[in-house]
């Protein structure tokens, strides 16, 4: 009888496990560092309104220092009038004065009040002197005559002026009266400012070079100077 062939059993298929490529972590993009916060803006127009009301004067001062150079003064005293809107127009600020004083006694209660307001307004209206040129200066001829002002806006007020004048009065305005505004001023403003002609000539020259000096020392020493990012001083505070 024939041998029966036994059949083999099949061979077992080896299924080889199906490995999925790892993937390999994405790294992040590295945080970005915050934004500098950006310094405060500056305004535009930095302007201040001062009033004084004595028993012998009443005063009110509006200044604009960016401005047009537009000057309004009503004192009573028609020369101090002139020489406020001398340092508007020249300075190119806006300068809005009014003044009733006890003017039957004489010009020093009302003119010392006044450069009291218009100081103050100047200090007002810097505000913390961020970003400010600080310092200015100007020499203005007229005619024969020649004016120096210098100006430093640095919180301390004092004031230096070496301006002889030989008449008593200028255009009805008592001449010794002219050192005692600018001093005034500067204490009030809290700047130091120092005064002086160089060159003699006609009083009202002299008186009227000073106010124009003045004006564009003030100009300069105020404007914003888009470099300096805070208050102009080591100490950090004017």
């Amino acid at each position: 009888m024939a041998d029966k062939k036994v059949a083999k059993p099949a061979a077992k298929k080896v299924v080889k496990p199906v490995t999925k490529p790892v993937a390999k972590p994405v790294a992040k993009p590295a945080a970005k560092p915050a934004p500098k916060e950006a310094p405060a803006p500056i305004s535009k127009y930095r302007s201040a309104t001062v009033s004084r009301a004595t028993g012998e004067t009443k005063v009110s001062v509006e200044l604009t220092l960016d401005g047009k150079g537009v000057g309004k003064a009503k004192t009573g005293i028609g020369m101090l009038d002139h020489l406020i809107e001398q340092i508007a127009r020249h300075g190119l600020f806006d300068i809005a004065v009014e003044a009733k004083g006890d003017l039957k006694t004489g010009q020093h209660h009302t003119l010392e009040d006044v450069a009291i307001c218009l100081g103050q307004a100047f200090d007002k209206a810097l505000g913390d002197r961020k970003s400010i040129a600080r310092m200015g200066h100007a020499v203005v001829p007229m005619d024969e005559t020649l004016s120096l002002v210098a100006i430093d806006i640095s919180g301390r007020g004092f004031g230096v002026v070496e301006a002889p004048i030989e008449g008593k009065d200028v255009g009805g305005l008592d001449t010794d009266l002219i050192k005692h505004f600018l001093q005034t001023f500067a204490t009030e403003a809290k700047l130091t400012l120092h005064a002086r002609l160089l060159a003699k000539g006609n009083d009202h020259h002299k008186v009227e070079c000073l106010f124009k000096a003045l004006a564009k020392s003030l100009d300069s020493a105020t404007k914003i100077d888009e470099r300096v990012v805070d208050i102009p001083s080591t100490k950090g505070k004017l």
